[in-house]
């Protein structure tokens, strides 16, 4: 009866879960009828790609980023890039993107307006290279400064400055004389020794005016070395304004580092001419030698364009071998005795004879005839001697400033005088080279 009763509960129980389950799908397939499910889908699109026009493309840089490390690797050295020209490798010719922007006119260089009438249109378009200063600027137009001499000056200003007959001839020739004395140079300072076999000619003299003559005129440093190891007399033409000698020179020269330093040492005219003295002590002159004019002009060639020296008579003194080498002219004085004027032709002599004849043939000679005796000497006929060996010849008048053997004013000169110096100046220029490599 149990077994009977429990197989009874069995089936019960099974046929409830069976019944459970049939309900539970049947609820289910209710529930899929009245609300579908919708499904979720993710598509990704394509970015959208812009092309770049081809004239954007021919100028644009390409984007590689540099990292900082690989900056100093970077070649920076010139690149050249060659343009092909479509006309010339078969291809057509692209036309040009129309960007609004109108094209300048092509440029022919080989216009000119010579082959053409003044104010005539030319059949192209001109470039801007026509429009030259020469071609615009009417130089009748262009008022000329106003002119020097008495009757020229009058004639501009009853004129209203409408008439300009020029300079006078006298001013003419006088800016030509001043053009020829400032000669311009290039390369390194220019050496002018003043020599003679006689004393008492004149060589300190004619070396004052002549250093004179060209600091007046020129703009740069000119500076007059006295360089006689027999005391020479230079210093005494001008007002002296230091005591200091060649000596000092050579013994201070690892100071003299500027020229403020080397100006200390020299006395200056009204003219700006630099005059530096020679050892006063005669014990002490004689030491002046080679090496110690080298160290004298060595300092001097930094700070001057030109350098005159006033050489002494002992023409086989070790101080004039010296000078000769530096020499790019000499000038020879000579007196206007009979005396002086061989003994110059033989100082003449020496120098051909001693390696020095492209000296003599650049030379040139001034005639002092402020010496005694020249009133009874044919000066012609010296100057008829010279002329056969040398470039040129001066005569210096007497002056009795300059007879006076002391401080020499050179404004307060003779006209002639100072013009005669002013001539020797110009030749003297004439014969130095403009340009030089050393």
């Amino acid at each position: 009866m149990a077994n009977r009763g429990d197989r009874a509960d069995a089936v019960g129980t099974s046929a409830g879960a069976a019944g459970s389950a049939d309900a539970g799908d049947m609820l289910d397939d209710d529930l899929a009828t009245e609300a579908p499910a919708s499904p979720n889908v993710s598509v990704d699109l394509p970015a959208p790609v812009r092309v770049a026009p081809a004239d954007e493309i021919a100028v644009s840089i390409p984007d590689e980023p540099i990292s900082p490390g690989q900056v100093g690797l970077v070649d920076t050295s010139t690149m050249s890039i060659e343009f092909v020209d479509a006309a010339l490798d078969g291809s057509e010719p692209v036309d040009d993107v129309d960007d609004g922007v109108v094209p300048l006119p092509a440029v022919d260089e080989r216009q000119s307006r010579r082959d053409r009438l003044r104010g005539e249109v030319s059949k192209s378009p001109e470039s801007a290279n026509m429009l030259t200063a020469d071609r615009l600027i009417d130089t009748r137009k262009r008022r000329r400064p106003a002119p020097e001499g008495a009757w020229q000056a009058f004639v501009y200003a009853v004129t209203l400055h409408l008439v300009n007959l020029g300079d006078a001839p006298r001013v003419r020739a006088r800016k030509e004389l001043d053009a020829r004395i400032d000669k311009q140079f290039e390369g390194g300072t220019r050496f002018v020794p003043v020599l003679t076999r006689k004393g008492g000619v004149g060589k300190t003299t004619i070396t004052a005016l002549l250093g004179m003559a060209l600091s007046d005129v020129r703009e740069d440093r000119i500076i007059a070395i006295d360089a006689n190891p027999d005391r020479g007399t230079l210093s005494e033409r001008v007002n002296k304004q230091t005591r200091s000698t060649v000596r000092d020179i050579v013994t201070q020269a690892p100071s003299i580092t500027s020229f403020n330093d080397f100006s200390t040492m020299v006395s200056r005219d009204e003219t700006r001419l630099d005059i530096l003295a020679s050892d006063t002590d005669p014990m002490l002159s004689e030491a002046f030698d080679e090496n110690d004019y080298n160290v004298v002009a060595d300092l001097a060639a930094r700070f001057y364009s030109i350098a005159l020296t006033d050489c002494g008579t002992g023409i086989v003194h070790s101080v004039m071998r010296a000078t000769l080498q530096r020499a790019d002219s000499i000038v020879i004085v000579s007196g206007g005795s009979v005396d002086e004027a061989r003994l110059a032709s033989e100082t003449l002599t020496w120098l051909e004879a001693n390696g020095y004849a492209h000296l003599v043939r650049n030379s040139v000679v001034a005639i002092n005839t402020a010496t005694q005796g020249t009133s009874l000497v044919k000066l012609d006929e010296i100057e008829s001697h010279f002329r056969s060996r040398v470039r040129e010849i001066v005569r210096i008048p007497y002056d009795p400033q300059l007879a006076a053997g002391s401080v020499i004013d050179y404004k307060s000169l003779r006209d002639l005088t100072r013009e005669s110096a002013r001539r020797l100046a110009a030749i003297v220029m004439d014969g130095l080279p403009a340009r030089r490599s050393d």
